[in-house]
C-alpha cells in the first residue's frame, strides 16, 4: 500500500510517499516560492539523487500537476498505476470545533474546511487549493484530512477558555486550539517507545521549537494544555512571532501613531506574525543558527533575542510540570529542538528542583537519532526525538481509510 502525503503551505507544497508496509519514504520533495518570478523545486526518490530545478509556478495547483507528473514519470518515476496509491493524506493547519479527529474528504467536509479561512488565512485556503488539485490529479483516489489541532482537542474546558464575554466563545468559538500536534503525537508515542511503556502511563512535556514553536503538556496520551491559542501567535517567542504580550500593548500601539496605521488590522498581524520574535528583538534575523553566530561574536541584541526564547519556553516547562504534578519525560523536538545543543542547554539549565539535570556531553553529540540527553542524576527523562508529521500524518490516513 502507498500513501502520499501532501502539505501546502501559503507559498509551497511539500509531498511524501511512503510505502506503508515498511513505512519507507519511496520519494519526497518540496516546491517553494510559489505564486513568485521564480519557483523552486527539490526532488528525490529511492531511485535517484536529489534534483534541484528552477521552474515557474503560478498557484498549488500547477505545483501539485508537477508532482503528480514526476511521480509517474516512466523514466524517473516511482508509480506506475494510479491504483497503487490508496489514500493522500493532506495536512491542514485548523479544524476548529468541527474536526476534532482525521476525516475522510466529502463535499460536507470540504464546505465546513471553508468556515475556518477566517482563522487560518494563510494556511487554510492553501490546504484546501491542495485538496481540490489532488481530486483533479488522482480522481476516484480518496483523500483525509489531518488537522494540527486535532490532538490538543483533549484539553478540558478550563484550559482552552479565554476570560472575554462568553458569547465569544458561543458565536465565534474564540477559544485555545492549538497547533504542531501530529508532531507532538508523534513525539510523545516514539518517547513511550524508549521508555517501553504505553503512553497511557506516561506524563510528558514536549517542546516542539523551529521557526514557529509550541509546547504541550501530555497526561496519559491525552493534551491537558498547550501553548499555542487561538492562532499559531500565543505561547512561547518564535522566530518571528511574538508570543505572550500584553494585550493592552495592541492599543495602545494604535493610539500612539494613528495616521501611521490605519490598517490597524494587517499592521497588527505584520507587525506580531512577521516582524517580531527573534527577529525582532535582535535585529539580525530569525534563524536560530545566525542567531547563535552573532552571541558567540559578542551581540548584544543577538545575546537578548536567545535568552528571552530560551527564558519564555522555561517558564512553559516550568508551568506544565506544575499542572501535570510532576513529569516521566521532556521532549525536544523540530528544527531548533533537534539541533541546538545551546539552545536546549540553556533551556534546562537551574531546572534540577523539578529533577531536570541535562548531560554536557550528551547534549553536544551530534545526531539524528533519538536519544537520551538527561544526566544519570535526572529524575526526569531528558530525550531529543526527531519529528516526523509526514509519516503520522500517513499512519492517520491508513487508521481514517479502514476505521
Amino acid at each position: 500500500m502507498k500513501i502520499l502525503v501532501v502539505n501546502c503551505g501559503s507559498s509551497s507544497v511539500k509531498y511524501t510517499l511512503f510505502e506503508m508496509a515498511s513505512e519507507k519514504r519511496i520519494a519526497w520533495g518540496v516546491i517553494e516560492c510559489i505564486g513568485l518570478l521564480e519557483s523552486h523545486y527539490k526532488r528525490q526518490n529511492i531511485n535517484t539523487h536529489e534534483q534541484k530545478d528552477c521552474v515557474k509556478v503560478a498557484d498549488h495547483k500547477e505545483a501539485i500537476e508537477i508532482i503528480i507528473k514526476d511521480l509517474f514519470d516512466k523514466k524517473i518515476g516511482v508509480v506506475v498505476d494510479a491504483s497503487e496509491i490508496a489514500v493522500v493524506g493532506h495536512r491542514v493547519a485548523h479544524g476548529g470545533i468541527k474536526f476534532l479527529k482525521s476525516v475522510l474528504v466529502t463535499e460536507k467536509v470540504k464546505k465546513d474546511l471553508k468556515e475556518y479561512f477566517a482563522i487560518a488565512p494563510l494556511h487554510n485556503p492553501a490546504n484546501y487549493a491542495g485538496i481540490l488539485a489532488i481530486e483533479k490529479m488522482l480522481p476516484g483516489i480518496p483523500s483525509v484530512l489531518v488537522f494540527d489541532t486535532a490532538f490538543h482537542q483533549t484539553m478540558p474546558d478550563y484550559a482552552y477558555m479565554y476570560a472575554i464575554p462568553y458569547e465569544y466563545y458561543e458565536k465565534d468559538h474564540i477559544r485555545k486550539y492549538g497547533f504542531h500536534g501530529t508532531s507532538h503525537n508523534y513525539v510523545s508515542q516514539r518517547a513511550a517507545a524508549m521508555f517501553r511503556k504505553s503512553t497511557d502511563e506516561l506524563k510528558l512535556i514536549t517542546v516542539h521549537l523551529g521557526n514557529g514553536s509550541s509546547i504541550a503538556a501530555i497526561e496519559r496520551g491525552k493534551v491537558v494544555d498547550t501553548s499555542m491559542g487561538f492562532t499559531p501567535l500565543q505561547g512561547v517567542v518564535m522566530g518571528t512571532r511574538c508570543g505572550d504580550i500584553d494585550p493592552a500593548i495592541v492599543p495602545y500601539i494604535l493610539s500612539t501613531y494613528p495616521q501611521q496605521y490605519k490598517n490597524s488590522s494587517e499592521f497588527l498581524n505584520t507587525l506580531m506574525n512577521k516582524k517580531s520574535g527573534l527577529l525582532g528583538i535582535s535585529g539580525l534575523s530569525a534563524d536560530m543558527r545566525i542567531i547563535v553566530k552573532a552571541v558567540e561574536s559578542g551581540n548584544k541584541r543577538a545575546k537578548l533575542a536567545f535568552e528571552v526564547l530560551c527564558y519564555s519556553v522555561k517558564k512553559y516547562i516550568s508551568a506544565y510540570y506544575g499542572v501535570l504534578n510532576g513529569i516521566d519525560g521532556l521532549i525536544f523536538t523540530a528544527g531548533i529542538g533537534e539541533n541546538s545543543p545551546l539552545v536546549r542547554g540553556r533551556i534546562c539549565a537551574n531546572l534540577h528542583a523539578l529533577g531536570i539535570e541535562v548531560s554536557l556531553k550528551k547534549n553536544n553529540v551530534k545526531s539524528r537519532k533519538e536519544r537520551l540527553i538527561s544526566s544519570s542524576k535526572s529524575k526526569v527523562k531528558v530525550m531529543v526525538i526527531p519529528t516526523d508529521e509526514e509519516l503520522m500524518i500517513a499512519r492517520e490516513s491508513k487508521i481514517c481509510m479502514y476505521e
